[in-house]
């Protein structure tokens, strides 16, 4: 473990250099030192100082840096440097909080500001000379495997109800399989303030947490704590999603929520409005409830022709998620074959595309409208049952049986 490898980013050292000396000083803080002592990826980088807002953007620009007000009432500016963003918080204190936001006033105590934090793993920082300051337990915590509150837990959650669901990741990403006793039961306790959490934060909570190490047991203990039902409207299937990370998913916390919560169409409807899902997500777990609509009650995949019906219907990433999901209510092993097999087929199978339009109809001497349309549809079902062929002899069969079914109708008398 190696926090101090972290003052090797340029950038980095660049905005510590520039904050430290004339009184002030500045440190890197939480999830990258975090990171860094576990030896995982560090993506951003959290700054703390004892300079106010004013200072921090004067000293910027007078360096050249450009300096972005991003949070400046809690005392956050985002300042540039070799092309990265750099996060500076003015040390702080809470004055008052009501359970989601926080009335501050700045401060210039290092300790103090780590012990308002929320776990101790989150809680330590390293100076521009490398050393480390663990004010809360945090390195024991990290070699422990141990994600606990600081101070008494109950308080820290009603500060901030987003903790709740904060301790739930945190536990899935760097915890043991044990969770903290103390924490688990004040988040029980306190799962009633979540209500006041925007659908935004939710999801940004719930999808760390579906694409955590551990997502699979958190999401059962959650469940059985009676909190994620109430976050989702309706009854979790923990297992579901055990089952489907342990055949191999993509990772996607997307299709692990699907695994989650959806069964039919309805179901994306309801997450979209619950968790203020995006267009393409609510689309993606639509195409995925259809995709498994038409692979209900299976305890094997369906044989090849209709994996490729599938594929044409659903597309590939709807067949792909329709067919995971079908294997988790199947009853079938993870490490089954058939089902790999199917899953390899859809996801290397070149997706069927009609080869047929309007304009072949046209050709034909078919006229624009209701007709033309009706049409088009018989020659799709037509060559979807003819087993999706592309030789140009079929195809010129199937477009002539599609247009005399279409005259033979056209000639027959009204009852």
């Amino acid at each position: 473990m190696n926090a101090a490898a972290l003052l090797g980013h340029p950038g980095l050292r660049q905005v510590l250099e520039l904050l430290n000396g004339d009184g002030e000083e500045a440190r890197v803080v939480g999830g990258s030192v975090r990171n860094a002592l576990l030896g995982q990826p560090v993506h951003e980088y959290d700054i703390a100082t004892t300079a106010i807002p004013d200072v921090v953007i004067a000293r910027a620009k007078k360096a050249g840096l450009r300096a972005i007000p991003t949070g400046i009432t809690h005392g956050t500016v985002t300042l540039m440097a070799q092309g990265m963003p750099f996060e500076v918080t003015t040390l702080r204190e809470d004055v008052e909080t009501d359970g989601r936001h926080a009335v501050i006033r700045f401060g210039r105590d290092f300790a103090a500001d780590a012990l308002r934090r929320d776990f101790p793993i989150n809680a330590l920082s390293l100076g521009l000379d490398g050393r480390l300051y663990d004010y809360t337990g945090g390195l024991e915590d990290l070699t422990g495997r141990r994600v606990r509150f600081i101070g008494n837990a109950r308080q820290r959650i009603r500060e901030d109800y987003l903790r709740v669901l904060r301790f739930f990741r945190f536990s899935a990403a760097y915890g043991g399989p044990v969770l903290d006793p103390e924490g688990l039961s004040a988040a029980i306790s306190e799962r009633a303030g979540l209500a006041i959490l925007s659908g935004e934060r939710v999801r940004q909570e719930l999808f760390k947490i579906l694409a955590a190490p551990r997502a699979a047991s958190v999401a059962a203990i959650m469940s059985n704590a009676g909190i994620l039902g109430p976050l989702l409207h309706g009854v979790p299937r923990p297992a579901r999603l055990a089952k489907l990370i342990a055949f191999g998913d993509d990772g996607s916390p997307l299709l692990r929520l699907a695994a989650l919560a959806v069964a039919i169409p309805e179901d994306a409807l309801r997450l979209r409005d619950i968790l203020r899902l995006s267009n393409h997500e609510t689309a993606r777990l639509e195409r995925a409830a259809r995709a498994l609509t038409a692979l209900h009650g299976l305890s094997a995949p369906p044989p090849l022709g209709d994996l490729r019906r599938l594929l044409f219907e659903a597309g590939r990433q709807g067949a792909c998620d329709g067919l995971c999901l079908a294997f988790t209510d199947s009853g079938a092993a993870a490490d089954d074959s058939h089902w790999h097999a199917a899953l390899r087929f859809v996801t290397d199978t070149p997706e069927p595309r009609l080869p047929f339009s309007s304009a072949d109809l046209l050709a034909r001497g078919l006229t624009p409208g209701r007709a033309l349309g009706e049409t088009l549809k018989i020659l799709q079902a037509k060559w979807i049952r003819a087993g999706f062929p592309q030789d140009p002899r079929s195809l010129a069969t199937l477009l002539d049986e599609a247009t005399q079914a279409l005259s033979a109708a056209a000639g027959k008398p009204e009852r």
